[in-house]
């Protein structure tokens, strides 16, 4: 921006000069012709009282030496019938015309200007004085002027490009704070401010940005807040849940009902954990996704088992780290590993694979039931055709896309749905 504004005043400014320089530099040359004219016509008109007393040769001869111009030899008299005086540039057909017509001339040579005056000695008789003005006179101090108009204009310029340069600066800087304040935001820093500063549209730009950033800083703390209250108080019924347990037996389901009490307390103490410690740090966890399929197919085996259902894993013979939180992938494994005990029958097979790729990492979940019908909707946040939350899918997405994949979903092999889970592979 700072150079963009440098440059608009420079064609600006320099438009505006020339506009005005050019007609300046025609004047002065006129000016200079019309001076150089006006002195020949002086220089003429000196020799017209002596004309008017006398023609006499020696005379005359004596008044050219007493002028600047009969001096440098640009001074001539022409008498009837007579030699001229002086070095002529004219001939003698151009003084029969000034004669004829008894009014003074200016008449172009080429290599100058020359100034014909007609004097009347006496009836019949009339007499010429001419004046040269030689080219270089007529464009004496003309170079000297435009050098100095040209300096002028370029001043006036480069001082306008100065003053744009020196604003462009004064918002560029304000548009670069904004700018950082909007990054810092956007990288989690919910203390990050913006000096107000600038032009008034940037300034206010900048209180707005801090009024903005204060009221989101609110928000989430309210809501923070507000989930950790909401988990807290899921405690007194799973405390309830997991005496009930405690005096079930000890028989396999009992354990099983108790282990998953107790997982769900974990998950409850991990809502209240990251809603107190706020935004996550940008990057920083990453975990081994083998690890994680393998922990949460024996969790969900035990159920399977009682569901006489087979299932199968596959590809988890080596390390796939991937950068999610441990906890962030286990809640999207368990909510599409969920969805195949909740909405297919007892009995159904299905199978877990990972796919190892130089820079992506693919879970694959599949079962042998109905499928799914409508593939659009079930990636929809909130959209359930069982009567569930619909946010399963949702959070599966969202946590392959956080690292740069996705989630597909279509038919498999087995014959029902087959859900991918895309994730980027850490370096």
């Amino acid at each position: 921006m700072r150079r963009s504004l440098a440059i608009v005043a420079l064609a600006v400014t320099s438009m505006v000069a020339l506009a005005f320089l050019v007609p300046l530099a025609m004047v002065v040359q006129q000016l200079a012709e019309d001076r150089a004219l006006v002195e020949a016509e002086r220089q003429a008109s000196a020799l017209t009282p002596v004309l008017a007393i006398t023609d006499d040769t020696a005379q005359l001869r004596r008044a050219l030496a007493s002028t600047q111009f009969g001096t440098d030899v640009r001074l001539a008299v022409h008498v009837p019938n007579r030699e001229p005086l002086g070095t002529t540039h004219v001939s003698e057909g151009q003084l029969a015309t000034v004669v004829s017509e008894s009014r003074a001339v200016t008449l172009d040579t080429g290599d100058g200007r020359v100034y014909l005056q007609p004097i009347a000695l006496a009836p019949g008789r009339t007499a010429v004085v001419e004046a040269y003005v030689a080219e270089r006179e007529l464009s004496r101090g003309v170079v000297q002027a435009w050098l100095a108009l040209s300096g002028v204009a370029v001043c006036l310029v480069l001082g306008s490009v100065l003053v744009a340069d020196r604003l462009g600066a004064r918002v560029v800087r304000s548009a670069s704070d904004l700018a950082g304040g909007a990054a810092a935001m956007g990288r989690g820093d919910l203390s990050a401010r913006v000096p107000v500063s600038g032009p008034a549209e940037l300034a206010a730009a900048g209180r707005a940005f801090n009024g903005m950033a204060e009221r989101v800083a609110q928000l989430l703390a309210a809501e923070r807040e507000l989930v950790a209250d909401l988990s807290h108080r899921l405690r007194t019924p799973l405390t309830a849940l997991r005496l009930d347990a405690e005096t079930l037996g000890s028989d396999s389901g009992a354990g099983r009902i108790r282990q998953a009490v107790r997982a769900l307390e974990r998950e409850v103490d991990e809502i209240i954990r990251t809603a107190r410690r706020g935004l996550p740090e940008e990057g920083r966890e990453t975990c081994d996704a083998t690890e994680v399929v393998r922990d949460r197919l024996v969790f969900w085996s035990a159920l399977a088992d009682d569901q006489d259902r087979t299932w199968s894993l596959r590809g988890a013979h080596r390390p796939a780290p991937v950068p999610l939180g441990r906890a962030e992938l286990t809640a999207a494994l368990d909510a599409l590993l969920g969805n195949v005990f909740r909405y297919t029958p007892e009995g159904t097979r299905f199978a877990v694979s990972l796919f190892h790729q130089a820079e992506r990492v693919t879970i694959v979940v599949e079962d042998a039931g109905p499928g799914i019908a409508d593939r659009g909707s079930a990636l929809q946040r909130g959209s359930s055709g069982a009567g569930s939350t619909g946010l399963g899918m949702d959070i599966a997405r969202r946590a392959a896309e956080s690292t740069g994949g996705g989630l597909h979903v279509d038919r498999g092999p087995l014959g029902g749905a087959r859900v991918q889970l895309r994730l980027g592979r850490s370096v």
